[in-house]
């Protein structure tokens, strides 16, 4: 009697040995890939058209040729897609490290632009997506899909991918273009799962203008709260670490601090349906600019390194499973319920579904780059400042890139834990994953080119010289001249004396108005660059000593 039941445990307890084995042996191969990627990366360094997300999808293609031909094409990945993972692990610390090591002053001094482009070009580019995949669809045999399901469409199309955009443009080099471009997408991801969230929220089958003024309410809602919760956080953990100086005792601490206080703010954002993009994006500006100066010498290196090194690997991990996903089997059997595997004509009916859907990617940017571009050019009297065409055009091409965002909000609106059983959810997972292929490998290998060729001399001016205040240098904080790199840009401005000035000259002002506010109230009570704590025997006073040689 207890025979056949210890019999039965003892196959039980075999099946979960051998299913944790075989996670373990996934998790080895995953993680000697990711090694692969860096190395690779790495010897690639120099080549001007590759870069480590094009690498890791290749090697991720040839990984799931690879995988189906071992397990007689049943599979092609090792792992499966968890919304979770994403979203809670993996894009945390890449949007984080966005806004931690941007360049403020590049951000703020471009941030109407930015915004314009981030938030308004958005939701055009949505709408403009949406309009042509209702048409697009009357013409295909896909199944049903409501009128949610285009706008979420819209919406996953419209996400910008930050991550090649960091890889394909360079502070140095162009440093209007990065600022633009880079912050435009990291504002685009954000507004892009914003409109996302508020889609999904709303029954839409039955609109009117009542529910479409609601809609709207909700996204503004959506954008300013997720906003004001990462500057409240970024505050919040200034302020403990100026008043409390964990250094004097211990520098993991304060670093441990920084980085669960910055994973608090993403998380207390999902809490609330907020935002995650958004918030962890702006405590990483406002970390940056008050909390970074309040730790030791070390502990700003340790940061430094650390939150750059997490979003490295996490961008790797994305890029690399999309390679693999991309020949997933159990996707394409639904595409064609007449093939089991990938075949010319599975091929061939992808590139008829990959061709409208980037068509509709490039007419959407073209929608809002050209006219926002003319709008903002009209609110700048130095022709130094303006965006030149051949500079719109850099910019158009460089956000028709699609990466880990889309794939995401494409999983959460078509799928169930990673699978799918209807052949329309099928066909826009395959055309998601084919678009980022297309859009990373073939806009990405043509980026760089394309800058030498359009810009062979990029302009540098005095205003686009490195932010000192920004973790992205190292020495200036240490060995610094006493000046803020904000404060550079006000000498000889003239301060407005009416409304009409203010307007036509809002970036001057509004930095110049900025800064003194800062300086007055909130740099004494937060701390930051000229305002960190001062402990008698701490690396601080060592690191202060060290200056006063200096000078």
């Amino acid at each position: 009697m207890v025979a056949p039941h210890l019999a039965a445990i003892f196959t039980k307890f075999q099946t979960l040995s051998t299913s944790d084995h075989a996670s373990v042996v996934s998790m080895n191969i995953f993680v000697a890939l990711l090694c692969a990627c860096i190395v690779i990366g790495h010897l690639l360094e120099e080549n001007r058209w590759m870069n480590e997300s094009i690498t890791a999808l290749i090697i991720g293609l040839f990984t799931g040729v690879v995988i189906l031909l071992i397990s007689d094409g049943r599979s092609s990945h090792l792992l499966v897609f968890s919304e979770d993972l994403f979203f809670i692990y993996l894009l945390p610390p890449i949007i984080f490290n966005a806004g931690f090591q941007v360049k403020k002053k590049q951000f703020f001094h471009n941030f109407v632009t930015i915004m314009l482009f981030g938030a308004v070009g958005t939701l055009i580019s949505c709408t403009v997506i949406s309009l042509g995949v209702i048409s697009f669809f009357k013409e295909m045999d896909i199944g049903s899909l409501d009128i949610g399901d285009f706008l979420a469409i819209g919406a996953m199309f419209a996400a910008t991918d930050s991550v090649c955009t960091l890889q394909v443009l360079s502070q140095d080099e162009t440093p209007l273009l990065y600022s633009l471009v880079f912050g435009e997408s990291v504002v685009n991801d954000a507004t892009s799962v914003v409109l996302f969230n508020a889609i999904q929220s709303f029954d839409l089958t039955n609109t009117n203008p009542k529910i479409a003024l609601e809609f709207f309410g909700k996204f503004l809602y959506l954008f300013l709260a997720s906003t004001v919760l990462g500057v409240v956080v970024g505050l919040f953990s200034a302020y403990i670490i100026k008043k409390l100086y964990f250094g004097r005792h211990s520098t993991d601490r304060e670093f441990a601090l920084m980085m669960l206080m910055a994973y608090l703010s993403y998380i207390m954002a999902e809490l609330f349906y907020l935002s995650g993009i958004l918030t962890v994006f702006f405590c990483g500006i406002v970390m940056s600019h008050y909390t970074w100066h309040n730790v030791t010498e070390s502990s700003r290196v340790t940061t430094k390194h650390a939150f750059a090194t997490l979003s490295f690997v996490a961008e790797t991990f994305i890029f690399l499973y999309v390679g693999m996903d991309a020949l997933d089997i159990e996707k394409w059997r639904f595409v064609n319920d007449r093939i089991s595997f990938p075949s010319p004509f599975s091929r061939m009916q992808l590139v008829q579904n990959q061709i409208p859907f980037t068509g509709l990617v490039m007419a959407g940017r073209a929608a809002f780059v050209f006219p926002l571009s003319f709008l903002s050019n009209l609110a700048k009297k130095s022709a130094g400042e303006k965006i030149s065409f051949r500079e719109q055009i850099i910019i158009w091409w460089a956000g028709l890139m699609r990466g880990a965002v889309s794939m995401a909000l494409a999983y959460n609106q078509f799928t169930s834990a990673g699978h799918t059983q209807l052949r329309g959810n099928a066909i826009m997972i395959t055309s998601t994953i084919s678009i980022v292929l297309f859009s990373t490998v073939v806009f990405g290998l043509m980026t760089k080119p394309l800058i030498r060729f359009v810009l062979p001399q990029p302009k540098a001016t005095t205003s686009m010289l490195s932010d000192q205040s920004s973790p992205k240098s190292m020495e200036a904080p240490f060995l610094g001249s006493g000046l803020d790199s904000f404060d550079d840009s006000f000498v000889g401005i003239h301060r407005p004396d009416s409304i009409r000035a203010l307007l036509t000259t809002p970036a001057h002002t509004v930095h110049y108005y900025w800064r003194k506010f800062d300086n007055a109230f909130m740099r004494p009570m937060f701390g930051g660059r000229g305002f960190v704590p001062f402990v008698p025997g701490s690396p601080t006073e060592r690191s202060e000593h060290n200056i006063s040689q200096w000078q």
